[in-house]
């Protein structure tokens, strides 16, 4: 008996452990993918002390021990496998920063099995500030760094949701690396459709520049930092508004061509995609066409765009892999610097956890593509 509970723990491990292999389906909540991306390699324990005790326990014997052992090894190797897996990225990382941004002179590594258990970073000093009507943001003052180069932070959310305290350990990491930090709220749909968003980012990127003196903040070297939509919101603004002030663009997970996101979705998916592009753009793709094509960064593209940081998960339920690809082959077509960080084992939210293996990849890649860019 006691074989088969073993068993029964390692196979649920196992059953787990396949989200980080292949797109969760769509009776599975899509936050369970991100807890197992983000934390697997932490629970990657239980199923191999389950499968270890299966050989050791005395009364634990014959076929029921066999198959614990197995599952508990088929467990823990799906679980911990993305950490192996981000340690293989993290190696060649380093170079393709390089070659696309040039030399940063980050100290570390990518990735560090050390660096798995690492708490989150101090939270870093802010205040709250109006800066277009009702809207607010967010600053961060740089820690040890004056005036010091700002990361203008959009928040996701499918457009008509979310908030710009949205992971708000990555805007502390920040900060206390010497990054002046402006987490902006915007208008939401369906009440604004787009492209209220983009005169928000320009209103928010005005009002920095506005109290660079007063902030610390130099105001002709900002990025733009945006995840999920607000990385669309991200890449389509800084095509768009060209200001050369924008060294920098980083999008996590964001899709870039809004009439390809309209072809491939469907009612009955996670976030019910089509009703929300209508909501967001005002209509369908044929009742609202500008609009379409003025959120899609890769129509924006040409040869003066900020150099590019897009990080994706190839299994993302949310946002397909493949609009970061094509976005990504449209720059490299354009000659802008950019890189694709691609992370087999990912889905959305993917830098919930910084220590995570998705999360130290990231905040490499980011750290290197700011200091190359701000040098």
């Amino acid at each position: 008996m006691t074989g088969w509970i073993l068993f029964s723990v390692g196979a649920a491990a196992a059953a787990l452990g396949f989200l980080t292999v292949f797109r969760a389906p769509e009776w599975v909540d899509w936050r369970l993918a991100v807890l197992v991306g983000q934390y697997g390699y932490m629970i990657a324990v239980i199923p191999l002390a389950a499968g270890l005790l299966a050989l050791f326990l005395p009364g634990c014997r014959g076929a029921p021990a066999v198959a614990a052992f197995a599952s508990g090894m088929a467990g823990f190797a799906l679980l911990f496998q993305p950490c192996v897996q981000a340690w293989f990225i993290g190696r060649r990382l380093p170079g393709q920063l390089e070659r696309q941004f040039g030399r940063a002179g980050i100290p570390g590594r990518a990735f560090e099995f050390a660096g798995l258990f690492r708490g989150p970073p101090k939270s870093a000093p802010r205040s709250t500030w109006a800066y277009s009507g009702a809207l607010q943001l967010d600053f961060y003052p740089a820690i040890g760094r004056t005036p010091a180069p700002c990361v203008i932070v959009i928040h996701g959310g499918g457009w008509d949701d979310g908030d710009r305290g949205q992971i708000p350990q990555l805007n502390d990491w920040l900060a206390r690396g010497g990054y002046a930090v402006a987490a902006i709220s915007y208008r939401l749909a369906p009440g604004s459709v787009w492209p209220a968003q983009r005169d928000d980012v320009a209103a928010a990127i005005a009002f920095v520049k506005a109290h660079a003196a007063q902030w610390g903040v130099d105001p002709s070297r900002l990025a733009i930092l945006g995840r999920s939509a607000g990385g669309q919101i991200a890449e389509a603004s800084a095509y768009a508004l060209r200001d050369p002030a924008v060294r920098a663009v980083i999008a996590l997970y964001a899709p870039a061509d809004m009439r390809f996101a309209y072809a491939f979705s469907r009612e009955d998916d996670v976030i019910r995609s089509p009703s929300l592009l209508r909501k967001y753009l005002g209509g369908t793709p044929e009742e609202a066409g500008a609009a379409y094509d003025s959120a899609s960064g890769i129509l924006l593209v040409g040869p003066s765009a900020p150099p590019t940081l897009q990080v994706h998960g190839t299994i993302d339920t949310l946002v397909w892999h493949r609009q970061s690809e094509r976005l990504a082959a449209r720059l490299t077509s354009a000659g802008v610097p950019n890189l694709l960080l691609s992370l087999p084992w990912a889905t959305h939210a993917l830098e919930f956890n910084l220590s995570g293996p998705s999360g130290q990849l990231t905040r490499f890649a980011i750290g290197w593509l700011l200091a190359a860019r701000f040098r």
